[in-house]
């Protein structure tokens, strides 16, 4: 019989830190979502909601997959137990999908990006994304289609309202 301990249960998504330019400067194909594995002192910092994706990528190394530049910044209450900022962290994903990570990034032009940080039911997640670079061309084609979409918001709305 389980025992009731008086806490509350963290549930549902708790967004910590996205990577918005991640889906402008690449076409994300995939997307995988996988534990990492934390210091004490990096989960108190995330619990605050400080972190930066910006410039985070993953790689597979011998049959691991490893994040690597991602700012998770010092606890301020940490004493000299803290962790160091962009340290490597290894991410927690199935054998099955450690393969398919390395059969689709050893093609050339593809890379394994972080997209989104976050807490789910209390446990710390990343979700990372399979990605190919896009063109210049490509960005100037997203932002006129999202340019596009606002303005069939903005008279969608302005006719509504002249009902």
């Amino acid at each position: 019989m389980a025992r009731d301990t008086g806490r509350k249960k963290d549930t549902g998504r708790k967004l910590i830190a996205q990577n918005k330019r991640a889906r402008y400067d690449y076409h994300i194909d995939e997307t995988w979502e996988a534990g990492m594995v934390l210091m004490g002192t990096e989960v108190k910092a995330l619990r605050a909601g400080r972190a930066s994706l910006a410039d985070g990528y993953a790689h597979v190394m011998d049959g691991e997959v490893w994040l690597e530049h991602v700012h998770i910044p010092e606890y301020t209450q940490g004493t000299w137990t803290n962790h160091a900022p962009r340290r490597r962290r290894k991410l927690l994903l199935h054998k099955r999908e450690i393969q398919k990570i390395t059969a689709k990034s050893s093609e050339p032009g593809w890379t394994l990006i972080p997209l989104a940080l976050y807490f789910k039911d209390g446990k710390a997640k990343i979700e990372i994304g399979l990605g190919r670079g896009k063109k210049a061309y490509d960005k100037r084609q997203s932002i006129a289609k999202r340019e596009a979409e606002r303005e069939m918001q903005k008279a969608a709305a302005a006719r509504f309202r002249r009902r």
